[in-house]
């Protein structure tokens, strides 16, 4: 099932507006609606472009000014020096599914994980039950216990 668009207008002075809330949003906001899952589409009021992928772009690159970096400068670089197109041919066919398949893994990989310490703790319960039990079978487990040899002798007093 397809998920429904929420539509924004983008107006001149850079403000987006709801159009399902009929109010003013920050790209802040715009982003919170984004992690929540839902899915945005962004159209200049002027123009009626579709200007969505630029507006997304400009929070990423919001968060990536306060952090100072978004891309490795080697990165940068080849991306100058070889064209903006093997960057858009690489965002187009590569990066939606290389992120889509990490993700995937990486969900996989918590979930396994979180197997592994569910189990580690069955099993540590498990040990402590059997460790009791064993409580009673160790004077037949230990050679050098008095319980072990007939009649409770020393066995230095067994030959004789």
């Amino acid at each position: 099932m397809a998920q429904e668009k929420i539509l924004f207008k983008k107006y001149p002075n850079r403000r987006l507006y709801d159009t399902e809330k009929s109010e003013y949003v920050s790209l802040n906001q715009l982003e919170d609606l984004i992690k929540d899952g839902k899915i945005v589409e962004v159209v200049e009021v002027k123009t009626g472009e579709d200007v969505t992928a630029f507006t997304l772009t400009q929070i990423i690159l919001e968060k990536a000014k306060k952090k100072n970096t978004l891309l490795p400068l080697p990165l940068l670089h080849l991306i100058i020096r070889h064209g903006e197109n093997v960057l858009s041919e690489f965002f187009e066919k590569y990066l939606e599914q290389t992120v889509q398949n990490y993700l995937a893994y990486k969900n996989a990989a918590d979930d396994q994980f979180k197997k592994w310490l569910e189990m580690g703790q069955d099993f540590s319960s498990m040990a402590q039950k059997t460790a009791k039990n064993f409580t009673n079978l160790n004077p037949m487990l230990n050679p050098f216990s008095n319980n072990f040899f007939k009649n409770g002798k020393d066995p230095k007093d067994q030959d004789e």
